[in-house]
């Protein structure tokens, strides 16, 4: 039997493309906190998808975390075309963390990139 639950959905950006995205929910009575992890996939052009996180969004739902995996414009079945520049894909970022806040019921978000993936200072 499995220890957490996987549900997808698509969000809309603010220039209206759509982002594939999953959620990897831990088990009602092992959440650990309200806290929910937006993982940031590499760079789209590079290669970079959601898939790639799919092994450390699992391990952190079998933690007790709910942590959200999405393909940036262009990549996976996300629309639009991914930018050279990266600038685009900040909006991607920002509309996930925002859908997050309205749909998961939380005010707390870790966000983490891996290797090309977006930062904020």
């Amino acid at each position: 039997m499995s220890s957490h639950t996987v549900e997808s959905s698509t969000v809309e950006t603010n220039d209206g493309l759509k982002l594939q995205t999953r959620v990897f929910k831990p088990k009602e009575d092992e959440i650990k906190d309200k806290l929910v992890i937006v993982l940031v996939h590499p760079y789209s052009v590079l290669g970079g998808c959601q898939a790639l996180l799919k092994g450390i969004a699992i391990g952190l739902a079998q933690k007790g975390y709910t942590a959200v995996t999405f393909d940036m414009r262009g990549a996976g079945r996300s629309t639009g075309k991914p930018s050279l520049t990266g600038f685009s894909e900040v909006k991607d970022v920002i509309a996930v963390c925002k859908w997050v806040c309205e749909n998961l019921s939380t005010d707390k978000i870790l966000l983490v990139g891996s290797s090309a993936g977006i930062c904020f200072s």
